[in-house]
């Protein structure tokens, strides 16, 4: 058997996920599979059938991770489980769900498929990344996403300072910088009219939220870039900003910290269904087989 332990991870918040998920750990105990549930989701659905687990422990037992919800749920499971090399299954119980790709009525069949090897596998890669005040670091998490520096409700524009290892790169005013992987680019990223990175693509994006000046452009860097931003005084008023790393927010940023971005040291496995297309679900979610309507003068 490829997956003999199998851990479900639900967005306990959703109402109703109880349902789904007892109806999964039905199907996978009636193939042979020991079925463990992460303990939030077990703590907050009332699914008692199964024992719980934390992501420390799924990551030392579980041979596969099956996530329900949406993206932001996968976020934290990938961020989790992926220095264990645990690889994950994304069912989408949410809306939109460009990395949680099996609707959730097509659960059973995918997943009884899975089970027998038909499936693909395709990794990604995450972010690293810290803040530092000095010689101090002040925090650091990981991000499959993105990291984003940006102002706060009560401050003005923010001034970062970017520098690409040793070499300067430009000096940017504006309501935010996004720093995305190719998971990242159709999330935060494709909102602020950056591009779409294949997820086969080894790069990092940088992408500028409302800059003051228009020909500050998004840019696609290479993976093994190490980024340092400084976030420096515009005149008389401090920038008040915060940075996110996907989920996970340092909101007291001050002026002369330094956010350093680099590639995780490990990667998440997704496993699809066999036939998966990227470029089939960015049609599914962005409408792209959607055909304009013509009026009596063909507009």
């Amino acid at each position: 058997m490829h997956f003999p332990v199998i851990a479900l991870v639900g967005r306990y918040q959703d109402s109703g996920l109880h349902a789904p998920l007892r109806a999964l750990g039905k199907l996978l105990t009636q193939e042979g599979c020991q079925v463990l549930l992460e303990a939030e989701t077990a703590q907050h659905t009332g699914v008692s059938e199964y024992p719980s687990a934390t992501f420390a422990e799924i990551g030392e037992r579980a041979s596969l991770a099956i996530v329900m919800g949406g993206d932001g749920t996968m976020l934290g499971a990938a961020r989790h489980l992926a220095p264990f090399d645990v690889p994950v299954v994304g069912i989408n119980h949410g809306r939109l769900g460009f990395i949680t790709d099996i609707p959730v009525e097509d659960a059973p069949l995918a997943l009884k498929a899975l089970l027998a090897g038909q499936f693909e596998t395709e990794k990604r890669m995450l972010l690293a990344g810290s803040v530092w005040r000095g010689d101090a670091e002040m925090f650091s998490a990981t991000a499959l996403n993105d990291v984003v520096l940006s102002r706060s409700g009560r401050g003005g524009m923010i001034e970062v300072r970017v520098e690409i290892g040793d070499s300067y790169m430009y000096t940017l005013r504006a309501d935010g910088l996004i720093v995305a992987t190719p998971t990242g680019s159709t999330a935060y990223a494709l909102s602020s009219a950056g591009p779409i990175l294949h997820p086969e693509v080894d790069a990092m994006l940088l992408v500028p939220v409302a800059p003051q000046t228009l020909s500050n452009r998004p840019i696609v860097i290479p993976a093994d870039s190490v980024l340092n931003m400084t976030l420096t005084a515009m005149g008389r008023v401090e920038a008040a900003s915060s940075v996110h790393f996907d989920m996970q927010t340092w909101s007291d940023l001050q002026s002369g910290d330094r956010i350093v971005v680099q590639r995780a040291p490990h990667t998440i496995r997704f496993l699809h269904p066999t036939g998966y297309s990227f470029f089939s679900t960015l049609r599914r979610k962005l409408d792209w087989n959607r055909m304009p309507r013509s009026g009596p003068d063909g507009e």
